[in-house]
């Protein structure tokens, strides 16, 4: 299947192989997509290194979120920094604030999940 690469931040990545966020960040890769990471612990999943911070990632198509609304709060300015064409909110992170926000700069707010994005085609 050809699709165009959307280089993807997970936030709120997981070492942990049972966290949704880690079998996101694997699913991403196993479907040819570029994948940046920032979790709480740094470390590697497959070729993915997981950073903490906020580091200055350029190019990113998509923010998919694994943290729930109140620990997104001190992200806000960052994740609207990257200036992404889309934010994803998994289940347990929603955050109508950061909906209008993005909302506001045009960038597309989703709650959906990314496993199921994938899954069925329409990531």
């Amino acid at each position: 299947m050809d699709h165009d690469n959307k280089t993807t931040l997970v936030l709120g990545a997981s070492l942990k192989p049972h966290r949704y966020s880690h079998k996101a960040i694997r699913r991403l890769l196993a479907e040819g997509h570029e994948v940046r990471a920032v979790g709480l612990r740094a470390g590697q999943v497959e070729k993915v290194s997981i950073e903490t911070g906020k580091p200055a990632f350029e190019d990113i198509h998509t923010v998919t979120l694994y943290m729930n609304g109140s620990r997104q709060q001190e992200f806000h300015g960052y994740i609207l920094s990257l200036n992404p064409q889309r934010i994803i909110f998994n289940p347990g992170a929603g955050n109508p604030e950061l909906v209008r926000l993005a909302e506001e700069k045009g960038i597309q707010a989703i709650e959906a999940c990314t496993l199921v994005l994938l899954a069925t085609g329409e990531y």
